[in-house]
């Protein structure tokens, strides 16, 4: 994936557009200038010292981050462009009184229309809390809480272990029922165990956070606080059950496919049969259990924390879930909160919200709408092409790496064949005629919306498995490569300038949307994603000797990342961001080869504003991550995220690169220039 959020934002209107592909009639967002943006460089910094500061020193210094933005960048930029005409079609279709009943544009309309109903939010104050605070209090053993957690489960509650379905990972064909750890308030099991001064004050701030949020929803103060201090102790024991984000990296460590009776004696306690008849699911034999521990310590707790703990824990779970979009008491609360996390400064707009709201719970029929106006079948095609120019780099580079065995070299082969790419918006759209929405409380279709896709993915289970599925929306600024299903994803989102501009030159498009091409096509290959086979199975197709050699290389980049300070004296995790470390030097260098081919059948022009083509390549990379982060949440990111900061994507893997070093005239001692004894050389 190439960023770390899964964000919204406007379609490739802009491509369309000068491609002449939008209709007539339709807005598009305005152009941004094309190419290389000579006003955004620092020549003050030394391309060889630090590229990223050189290519983009000039924006960071004059562009703010707005104060509802916890980060700011090209991202957002392309989201900031798109989110006035997803606006304009969301506030249309609330207004459009002759929308067919049961039709998508009538869901559209309503689900926004009535989550900018702000006064019936603040009439109803935390009345929508009422019934499942009901359901909690009348909660009197350990065997009556399986019910009642389906039942939050399906509301969107999230708490005490996650669960839904899944592919089995040896049999990626089959879904299965899946379930493991979760079930915390704060972003990571690390936030409950540091002793550092900080994590302490922001432990204290969450308790003071919680007791604000349960008196709002009627609690005294006084037993709003004995709560409080009780569900951070049970949050904290499931924390200290729960595995790492490093360890959860190994996918062999999270596959332990039990029956339902082996399930059942990790905590006795906890009655899974009533959960799964509960869940719809009374057929289920046996599921993957992803962490038998934690499963394990919280049967124990159900045996030894009074119930009355868990009503807490309960109480607070629904309180969570649901003050962003109550009245402006808890949506005010949960974001000063939240700001400790972020360091954003304000709240952003309500129309903001909705539109990310409705783009969560109903993104395909709002990606209809849109790629319907500004992304068409042409641009979808023309993305593909690019694609198939990087999969036969890519090949090449498998056929002809003198590291890899030939046995090796064939399955690696065959697996990049098998790939499904998936450009701009599914070929067959969700059908949400299941969901039931109406005029009213907002909280009201929220959770119908819930229900109907926790329903959509458990109604999977024990079916085939559908390999059209999208696990993104069409306006996402975003991509993803997924190993089970061996797949690579591109919304249209992502399909526009500065990534993909057709006015630009092949240097630049294929140093910027290329490598975003290839570091998706290389997730395949990372340290997680080579480990599954074309199918998608989890299966060990290497020789031991082939993956000597590749973990060899990976504990250098991991040396390599754990070097560069993520903030203030905070390092980058090596080990958490390796995958897509890996995928970022590998996009590189796929698509600097399938440039070379391009170039060779259609040369240009040489020096464009003073740059060769090879420069212009690497500007392009480079200028593609310009963003900046705010300290509270890239010190949430360095503990959470398996994305090192922008900086170290362009300076990491570009020192790696001796075409980058001969680019700019780099030489051996330059910051930017890795050691030879150093230097990552997998693809």
């Amino acid at each position: 994936m190439r960023r770390f959020v899964h964000t919204l934002a406007a379609s490739a209107a802009a491509v369309l557009l000068a491609l002449g592909a939008v209709p007539a009639g339709a807005q598009p967002p305005a152009l941004p200038a094309h190419g290389i943006d000579l006003a955004d460089r620092d020549t003050t910094c030394a391309p060889c010292r630090d590229f990223f500061r050189y290519a983009n020193g000039a924006w960071d210094d004059r562009t703010p981050i707005p104060a509802s933005y916890s980060r700011y960048g090209v991202d957002r930029e392309i989201e900031d462009r798109g989110t006035d005409a997803l606006r304009r079609l969301l506030e249309q279709a609330a207004a459009d009184v002759r929308a067919p009943a049961g039709s998508d544009r009538q869901r559209l309309g309503l689900f926004y229309g009535t989550c900018m109903d702000s006064a019936r939010a603040e009439a109803d104050g935390a009345k929508p809390l009422v019934p499942l605070m009901n359901e909690i209090a009348k909660l009197a053993s350990p065997r009556d809480l399986a019910p009642l957690l389906a039942q939050l489960h399906a509301e969107g509650v999230r708490a005490c272990f996650r669960f839904g379905a899944e592919q089995d990972a040896h049999n990626s064909s089959e879904v299965i029922a899946g379930t493991g750890q979760g079930g915390l308030g704060l972003p990571d099991r690390d936030y409950y165990l540091r002793t550092d001064s900080a994590s302490v004050a922001l432990r204290q701030a969450y308790v003071d956070h919680a007791v604000r949020s349960l008196v709002l929803a009627g609690v005294g103060e006084a037993e709003a606080r004995d709560q409080a201090t009780r569900i951070l102790a049970l949050e904290t024991r499931l924390a200290r059950a729960s595995m790492t984000r490093v360890q959860m990296r190994d996918p062999n460590a999270i596959y332990h496919r039990l029956s339902l009776a082996e399930l059942q004696k990790l905590s006795p306690s906890f009655d899974w049969g009533a959960y799964l008849r509960a869940s719809d699911l009374a057929s289920v034999a046996s599921l993957n259990v992803a962490q038998p521990e934690f499963v394990r310590s919280f049967g124990a707790a159900l045996d030894s924390v009074p119930m009355t703990d868990w009503q807490a824990y309960l109480r607070w779970a629904v309180v969570r879930a649901a003050s962003p979009v109550l009245s402006s008491a808890f949506v005010n609360e949960d974001f000063r909160f939240n700001q400790r996390l972020t360091g954003a400064r304000v709240l952003s707009p309500r129309w903001q919200r909705c539109l990310e709201g409705t783009d969560r719970s109903l993104g395909e029929a709002l990606g209809q709408e849109y790629v319907r106006l500004y992304f068409t079948p042409e641009a979808k095609q023309k993305a593909l092409e690019m694609v198939h120019h990087l999969e036969d780099a890519l090949r090449d580079r498998l056929s002809t790496l003198p590291w890899m065995s030939d046995s090796t070299r064939r399955a690696a082969v065959a697996k990049l064949a098998a790939f499904d790419n998936k450009i701009g918006y599914p070929d067959h759209w969700r059908d949400y005629s299941a969901l039931t929405l109406h005029p009213g409380a907002f909280v009201d279709n929220l959770m119908a919306a819930e229900r109907f896709e926790w329903s959509r993915r458990l109604h999977q289970i024990g079916r085939p498995l559908d390999r059209t599925e999208w696990h993104m929306t069409p306006p996402t600024v975003n991509a993803y490569y997924s190993p089970s299903m061996n797949e690579i994803v591109f919304p249209a989102g992502i399909l526009q300038p500065p990534y993909w501009d057709p006015t630009a030159d092949d240097a630049f498009n294929y140093g910027s949307m290329g490598a975003v091409i290839g570091h998706e096509m290389t997730h395949g290959f990372d340290d997680e994603g080579r480990q599954y086979d074309l199918h998608g199975n989890l299966r060990n197709w290497w020789t031991p000797a082939d993956a000597e050699h590749y973990k060899r290389q990976a504990a250098r980049m991991v040396a390599q990342f754990n070097g560069f300070v993520a903030v203030d004296t905070l390092h980058v995790n090596g080990q958490l961001t390796l995958g897509e470390n890996i995928a970022d030097l590998g996009g590189l260098v796929v698509a600097w080869d399938a440039w070379q081919k391009v170039r060779a059948a259609h040369p240009q022009e040489g020096l464009i504003d003073g740059y060769t083509p090879e420069q212009r390549f690497f500007l392009g990379y480079a200028q593609s991550w310009r963003e900046k982060t705010r300290p509270e949440r890239q010190r949430m990111l360095a503990l959470t995220n398996p994305h090192a900061p922008e900086k170290w994507r362009v300076n990491g893997p570009l020192a790696d690169l001796p075409e980058f070093a001969r680019a700019f005239g780099c030489h051996a001692g330059d910051p930017m220039v890795q050691p030879d004894s150093l230097r990552v050389v997998i693809w």
